[in-house]
């Protein structure tokens, strides 16, 4: 399935619906460091209910462990500053998508490693500056399960 990669999360909610939303769609959740919150917020827990032992949850310590692991996977940035649309993108089995911090995005010096055609945005009103980033996520993993035929799914 895919992989969802939150770079620096800061709102343990959005996180807790990641998770339940990870555990629902068979997506593996990555954190990168330094989180907001703490694996153990109540607010977290809250809203990712009991789905927590059913998502596969992988932390890591900095930008750079991430990007490594991820070694020869296609990498996707998220970015209100992308060229391509989320729907414009032949998405495959194993891509992986990654979030920026809900306040502030990912930051300059990530977004320029990832070549141009993969970033991508999602379509908002010109006068808007983003979505929630449990609804984003949400909305790019059921497109890219969609596009292959929600294999697993029932």
């Amino acid at each position: 399935m895919f992989n969802i990669v939150l770079y620096q999360p800061e709102i343990p909610p959005n996180t807790g619906n990641i998770i339940r939303l990870s555990a629902n769609t068979g997506c593996r959740l990555h954190l990168v460091k330094p989180l907001g919150f703490s694996l153990d917020d109540k607010q977290l827990q809250r809203a990712g209910l009991d789905y927590h032992e059913y998502a596969t949850l992988k932390t890591h310590e900095n930008w750079q462990e991430c990007r490594n692991f991820f070694a020869g996977r296609r990498l996707f940035a998220l970015t209100t500053k992308g060229s391509k649309g989320y729907s414009e993108i032949a998405f495959q089995r194993d891509d992986v998508f990654v979030f920026g911090p809900e306040t502030r995005g990912l930051p300059a010096e990530i977004l320029a490693e990832f070549d141009e055609t993969r970033r991508i945005r999602l379509p908002m009103l010109p006068t808007s500056r983003s979505l929630n980033l449990s609804n984003a996520v949400a909305v790019v993993v059921f497109e890219a399960w969609r596009q292959i035929g929600f294999d697993g799914g029932v």
